[in-house]
């Protein structure tokens, strides 16, 4: 039903998830490390569509607004603020906000992240009722290794930092896809179901920030997403002692040294 969706996800990543992430993930035991993870990949993926935002686009009063907007989400997240009654509704963002003057891509950045922002934040609202229809207590976990990892090899100078960035942002969002789709057959059916509802924005989320950056890039990029996607493969693909959504192989299994690619340019 959804190969056609999926095929150019599929493409676009070097490797597929490894049989072993996805037998150690299904897993009854390991669910609430699942989900808590999850419910704080949909904040990062929020608060760094918020970072571009700031960063790069948005005027004085732009900054606030999405500032106010994600704080209730980062209150509950880190310092356990509030909880499902108080975060209802709370992922409207008006598209009227405005990008600095200048700034050719600023509108178009605005209406992709400003929509992303709303679906993730919207996204944590429905694993955390999840969480609690599943009675499984919200606690904060340590993220994984997988986008720093990434982070570590984006360049120091302007666009390139914003165009690497925003490849990278293609790629956890097309990661996300693809595991939500390789999970879900081996899930209890209200979780299957709803892991299946995000294929559809993880997968415009993957082609809205690689569209960005070949639009803000005006050239070929092809060498730098093929240097991203080499650094994704290591760190999905390698050994890893902490399992997360994002996690590479668990208990150790393989050990693919994390530098296999470091020379790639």
């Amino acid at each position: 039903m959804y190969k056609e969706l999926l095929e150019p996800i599929n493409d676009f990543l070097k490797c597929s998830t490894p049989d072993s992430w996805v037998e150690e993930a299904r897993k009854p035991q390991n669910l609430s490390v699942i989900l808590r993870d999850h419910l704080l990949c949909e904040l990062k993926a929020a608060q760094s569509a918020v970072f571009l935002l700031k960063r790069y686009v948005l005027t004085e009063e732009g900054k606030q607004s999405v500032t106010q907007l994600i704080e209730p989400y980062e209150n509950f997240a880190y310092k356990g603020i509030g909880n499902l009654a108080t975060l209802k509704g709370k992922s409207n963002l008006s598209k009227c906000i405005q990008p600095e003057d200048g700034c050719d891509y600023g509108q178009d950045m605005i209406d992709k992240m400003v929509l992303l922002i709303r679906e993730e934040l919207h996204h944590f609202y429905q694993v955390l009722e999840i969480m609690e229809e599943q009675g499984l207590e919200y606690r904060p976990i340590t993220a994984s290794r997988y986008a720093k990892g990434m982070m570590q090899h984006v360049r120091t100078f302007e666009p390139a930092a914003l165009i690497d960035k925003l490849i990278i942002g293609a790629f956890i969002e097309a990661r996300s896809c693809e595991r939500f789709a390789k999970l879900a057959p081996f899930l209890d059916e209200p979780i299957q179901k709803f892991y299946i509802s995000l294929l559809r924005s993880e997968a415009r989320h993957y082609q809205d920030y690689l569209a960005l950056a070949e639009q803000i890039a005006g050239e070929d990029i092809s060498e730098r997403i093929e240097h991203f996607a080499n650094v994704e493969a290591v760190l999905v693909t390698s050994s890893d002692n902490e399992f997360r959504f994002h996690s590479g192989v668990p208990n150790l299994m393989f050990d693919t040294p994390l530098n296999t690619y470091s020379q790639t340019t």
